[in-house]
């Protein structure tokens, strides 16, 4: 079991409510339960469907009592009729008041919704204390002294096991069993300065627990994340867990820090705070990601025509073709048809090195929208979408929005502009049929691959979100961010009325023609 709990987290079994059920004149009642109401999920991932009452209901007690999906909706001469769809789990998405006039309301499942409560009042606290921290830094001489200060710390004064990554034990000026006559004088002279810092981890190196990207599991094994340096120390530790995150503390030591809050003066007090449960917290959402390729479908359809091993010499080449096809595909952080990836900031879709443009399909929740001629598509989280999306034109999104940002890069159509769908839905891209080349697709700037005609790329919102903990509060970090890290809405000011002699030599009932007489007179 984790030992943190976000209240709440969506990774987390959460109550579910009970909303009474009965006639008309049942309305108030149920108005009083469902105003307590602040926040709902919608789950696909336990297969959980919203129902939706296309017709009128005789009684609100028939609505209450419908049967769920998959089971008998009675006969076919019933009057009522439901449309399912399917849905991701909306992160912070709030629920609305459900019952519509003296008669209508929405159909309830009692595996639908779950409660959550207000973002705004989100708090992080620990039902036992923890034990074990992540410690990941930027790659950064200059994050070297305030890392083993913040290590020794968390060791003698908390107590606790720290993880490091193992690059880590082979820094070179973290260590002294090589020979320095072999390096350049330069390194020679830092190393020399960095001679105490290096003593002082030595001292602890025994103590500390390593991994090593790509090969151990995380899961389960961290209480809670510090990160020192930049952005890319946040998206480093989203993508070391891919469901449920520990709560991430991040301090700014890099470049832009639109993402780290903290600041390492008084570490040890703010860390401390946090320990022991007075933090509050901001789930940034992240995007689920699959790509589903044609050649898999090609090989279910070649093993059922050739069961037995006599297969035809055209139909084996085939089959050993979309072999050989799917395992290189398959090596990119088990991004494939079977497993899903998790991004924080946002997953691109461009031309790579092709000169011709990309033409690109978006369907959404199953229904063609629209096609992309330009260089690509950024799909983003809030969090992204002051990233990548807001250099391509889109807007910023406070990452409590429940939502996905659509981005055209460079678009060939001045009619398509960013678009905001809601968090729930699923978004399809494929690479259109009469597209002139194929296209490429990263995850956060990682995992680089192509996707080929026939191809198709499922992006939806995760149920796994990353708790990032605010140094302030939600509101307060984030737009302290863009005013530090860009400089948003920083202008030369204009100046005041009483500067502009001409205006306020003026009086009320000069005209406009007076003005450009004056103009006249002037020149």
């Amino acid at each position: 079991m984790k030992s943190y709990n976000a209240t709440p987290s969506p990774a987390q079994t959460v109550p579910k409510p009970t909303i009474s059920s009965g006639g008309v004149g049942s309305s108030a009642s149920t108005a009083g339960n469902l105003s307590n109401e602040s926040q709902s999920y919608y789950d696909d991932h336990d297969n959980q469907l919203l129902h939706v009452n296309s017709a009128r209901l005789g009684n609100a007690a028939a609505a209450s009592s419908a049967p769920g999906p998959g089971l008998n909706n009675g006969s076919a001469g019933d009057d009522m009729h439901m449309r399912w769809w399917w849905r991701t789990r909306s992160l912070n998405a709030p629920s609305p008041f459900q019952q519509f006039g003296p008669c209508g309301r929405i159909m309830k499942n009692s595996a639908m919704v779950m409660q959550i409560q207000d973002p705004a009042s989100q708090r992080l606290t620990w039902y036992k204390p923890p034990l074990t921290v992540l410690v990941i830094k930027k790659k950064d001489s200059k994050v070297l002294f305030p890392f083993v200060q913040l290590v020794e710390w968390l060791v003698q004064e908390k107590h606790m096991v720290v993880w490091v990554e193992s690059a880590v034990l082979e820094d070179k000026l973290l260590r002294d069993d090589f020979k320095l006559d072999q390096e350049s004088a330069r390194f020679r002279q830092v190393h020399g300065e960095y001679a105490g810092v290096r003593e002082r981890f030595l001292a602890l190196r025994e103590k500390l627990v390593t991994f090593k990207d790509g090969r151990d599991d995380l899961t389960d094994r961290i209480d809670f994340i510090v990160c020192l340096g930049g952005d890319g120390t946040l998206l480093y530790a989203s993508q070391l867990f891919q469901q449920s995150v520990p709560p991430v503390m991040a301090f700014y030591l890099g470049s832009l820090g639109f993402l780290t809050p903290f600041q390492c003066e008084n570490f040890q007090d703010q860390v401390t705070n946090v320990l022991e449960g007075h933090a509050a917290l901001t789930l940034r959402s992240r995007l689920r990601c699959s790509i589903h390729r044609k050649g898999e479908r090609r090989k279910e359809s070649l093993q059922a025509a050739g069961s037995s091993n006599l297969l035809k010499p055209s139909l084996q080449r085939q089959l050993n073709y979309v072999e050989v096809n799917h395992s290189a595909g398959s090596n990119n952080n088990n991004c494939n048809a079977n497993n899903s990836i998790l991004v924080l900031n946002e997953v691109v879709i461009n031309r790579g090195p092709s000169p011709y443009l990309s033409n690109i399909d978006i369907f959404l929740d199953g229904k063609y929208i629209t096609s992309v001629q330009g260089d690509g598509l950024i799909v983003s989280t809030p969090t992204g979408s002051t990233a990548y999306a807001a250099a391509a034109g889109a807007s910023m999104i406070h990452p409590s929005v429940p939502a996905i940002l659509v981005t055209p890069i460079c678009p060939h159509s001045l009619s398509f502009r960013p678009i905001v769908v809601p968090a729930g839905v699923e978004l399809k891209i494929s690479i259109s049929p009469d597209s002139r080349n194929t296209s490429r697709v990263s995850f956060d700037g990682r995992n680089d691959q192509e996707l080929n005609h026939g191809d198709s790329l499922r992006v939806t919102t995760s149920i796994y979100p990353v708790p990032s903990i605010c140094s302030q509060d939600q509101i307060s970090d984030w737009f302290d961010s863009l005013a530090e890290g860009l400089h948003w809405n920083v202008r030369k000011r204009q100046k005041c009325l009483d500067e502009l002699s001409d205006l306020t030599s003026s009086v009320s009932d000069d005209t406009l023609d007076e003005f450009d007489n004056l103009k006249i007179y002037d020149a």
